[in-house]
């Protein structure tokens, strides 16, 4: 048995491959409006090797209303040709709509299902596995669908995309690109797989990974869900996680930790900020905006005289004015009541002073966070 799927699996990307094909002949047709075609020709092919399998009875249908049409279009002739053509084609690009629509349906049941295996063996074939992820996320980056959507409900295919994520097992390579996946799914119908994604492991996954691209699945999941995914990283003791992040002796890891803090201030309720005041981010952020990669946008100015952009600034400087950027995002999230925006901002600028190592720093950095400082 496990044989016979091996093999199956194995001939997957040849039928896809030909799907592939049909389906864009389908769309030539729309294109074209032509009864006399190669496209046309292939369709028709297909229709005599489907006529016996009844899980393909709606694009046989569809085939052999093609067939229809393109003999009442081949054979007519004289004036009432002339006249009922136009509609004739236009039934004929309806036809074709209908066809391609289904041999999509086609390749999302061969790849899905393959798919599922797959995560359930993720140690098989790495690289076969990592281009599965990769076709699914281009799907369901496509827009929503609902046959697509019941195909991954009913192959639960949304725990087997977490298993995989908290696999340590699996490599990093894998592990990403599952997130990618789940990520897409969230943006593909947030209302149906949002609950799996508070209720299961994902920001612990990604998290325990700490890559870049790990870190930019989590930023983009905060972004789709907002608050409530933020409760989960506070609830779940994860702030201190992000917060330490900024330790990285990787930049691009400590840039993504910063942003991620961004993200979790602009969405986070009173509780989660509580929680980063109170495990230091404050004095981390100083820290990081005295360091050669930090710097104040007080100093843009003389930036701007050198005919330096801002993106320039901050690209070579992105941890510049942070104290005062990560209090901006505060003001202007929508995870804090205005009170409690108003009663952040002195308990931030207390922090400002006890962490500051002069009087100049502190002074500077105060000026920043009252004025709003951000690019």
């Amino acid at each position: 048995m496990e044989e016979a799927t091996k093999e199956e699996s194995e001939k997957m990307p040849q039928i896809v491959e030909v799907l592939e094909a049909l389906k864009q002949a389908s769309h030539d047709i729309q294109q074209h409006h032509s009864s006399d075609s190669p496209s046309v020709k292939a369709l028709l092919e297909l229709q005599t090797i489907l006529a016996s399998d009844p899980n393909l009875s709606a694009l046989s249908n569809h085939l052999n209303r093609l067939k229809t049409l393109v003999h009442t279009l081949n054979r007519s002739n004289g004036l009432r040709s002339f006249l009922t053509r136009p509609l004739s084609t236009h039934s004929l690009a309806r036809v074709a709509a209908s066809i391609e629509s289904e041999i999509q349906a086609w390749i999302d049941r061969e790849t899905l299902h393959t798919l599922s295996a797959s995560l359930n063996n993720p140690l098989d074939d790495e690289d076969e596995l990592v281009s599965l992820l990769t076709q699914f996320q281009d799907r369901v980056s496509q827009g929503f669908n609902r046959e697509l959507q019941d195909l991954v409900l009913k192959l639960k295919l949304f725990p087997s995309l977490q298993s995989v994520l908290l696999d340590a097992k699996c490599s990093n390579r894998v592990r990403e690109r599952t997130g990618l996946a789940v990520a897409a799914l969230i943006r593909f119908n947030k209302d149906v797989f949002v609950g799996e994604v508070l209720m299961g492991p994902t920001v612990r996954a990604l998290l325990s990974m700490a890559s870049p691209l790990s870190l930019e699945v989590l930023c983009s999941l905060i972004r789709s869900i907002r608050s409530p995914l933020v409760d989960e990283i506070e609830s779940n003791g994860e702030i201190l996680n992000v917060i330490e992040l900024l330790n990285s002796q990787d930049l691009q890891l400590r840039v993504l930790g910063f942003e991620c803090l961004l993200e979790i201030g602009y969405f986070g309720r009173k509780e989660a900020v509580e929680a980063m005041l109170k495990e230091g981010v404050v004095k981390k952020l100083m820290e990081l905006q005295r360091s050669e990669k930090g710097g104040d946008l007080i100093g843009l100015d003389r930036a701007v005289e050198k005919k330096e952009r801002v993106s320039g600034f901050l690209e070579k400087h992105p941890f510049a004015s942070c104290v005062a950027r990560f209090a901006v995002q505060l003001e202007v999230g929508e995870g804090l009541r205005q009170r409690e925006k108003r009663a952040f901002k002195p308990e931030i600028l207390v922090r400002v002073k006890e962490a500051s190592s002069s009087d100049a720093e502190a002074a500077t950095i105060v000026a920043e966070v009252l004025w709003g400082s951000s690019p």
